[in-house]
């Protein structure tokens, strides 16, 4: 089964199909349309012949429908019948989770996206979990006001890292994973990683879309020794405290 896997952000829309080396990619902006997003993805996936389709939205998305219409894109995404259009059968999942459902290696993974916004979603046991733990509290505002970009661009990078930091010692104290992937833009303006972390990988989403289709995760990648000194690390610290 071939696997349209499309990664929608706020900037730039990526496509990879199952078996393909090298993404295409397309402008999107404020006023892309998901009839703009059919129409160009047809045209950029020339030459490519699909069976089923993956989407990443930058949005919540629940049973595979967007609940609210996305910050940095056109208006029309919710009550879309992207079935109909696309033709074939599309599942969709919030962007960053199509990224974690890509980067879990096994045991208990919680993914933080640092970008516009704070991404996130847990995978345990092979099972993935989207979350919008970005907008929980966080000091005055929210995690998102301090580690996303309004606060890297308001507060400084120095500072900006601090609460980083802090984000992850407090959501790894809550949710007690093996290991915790920071992906997202903004994750290579970090020289050094928070205890525990391994950095993410954009190009991650579409393994998690091509993942979507074939089933739980790699259970293969259990022993990567990446994640095995990640969740040393964690039990390191909860064992000193």
């Amino acid at each position: 089964m071939n696997v349209l896997s499309i990664d929608i952000g706020g900037t730039h829309v990526k496509i990879l199909l199952t078996g393909e080396k090298e993404p295409r990619k397309m402008p999107s902006g404020p006023n892309f349309t998901p009839a703009q997003l059919v129409e160009d993805v047809r045209k950029l996936a020339e030459g490519w012949s699909y069976d089923v389709v993956s989407i990443g939205f930058p949005a919540p998305v629940h049973n595979n429908v967007p609940t609210v219409e996305p910050f940095n894109l056109g208006k029309g995404w919710v009550d879309f019948d992207y079935e109909k259009v696309f033709g074939c059968p599309v599942k969709m999942i919030n962007d960053a989770a199509m990224q974690a459902l890509g980067s879990y290696k096994g045991g208990t993974m919680l993914f933080l996206g640092l970008g516009t916004g704070l991404g996130s979603a847990v995978v345990a046991d092979h099972a993935l979990l989207s979350l919008e733990l970005g907008h929980l509290p966080f000091k005055k505002k929210t995690f998102e006001d301090y580690v996303g970009l309004r606060g890297l661009e308001k507060n400084g990078k120095a500072r900006w890292k601090k609460h980083v930091f802090e984000t992850v010692e407090l959501l790894t104290a809550a949710l007690l994973p093996d290991y915790i992937v920071l992906g997202g833009g903004n994750v290579k303006k970090l020289k050094e990683l928070p205890p525990a972390c391994i950095p993410g990988d954009n190009a991650n989403a579409f393994i998690g879309g091509f993942r979507m289709w074939e089933g739980p995760a790699d259970r293969k990648s259990k022993q990567d020794p990446a994640v095995n000194k990640a969740s040393r690390a964690t039990r390191k610290k909860k064992s000193a405290e």
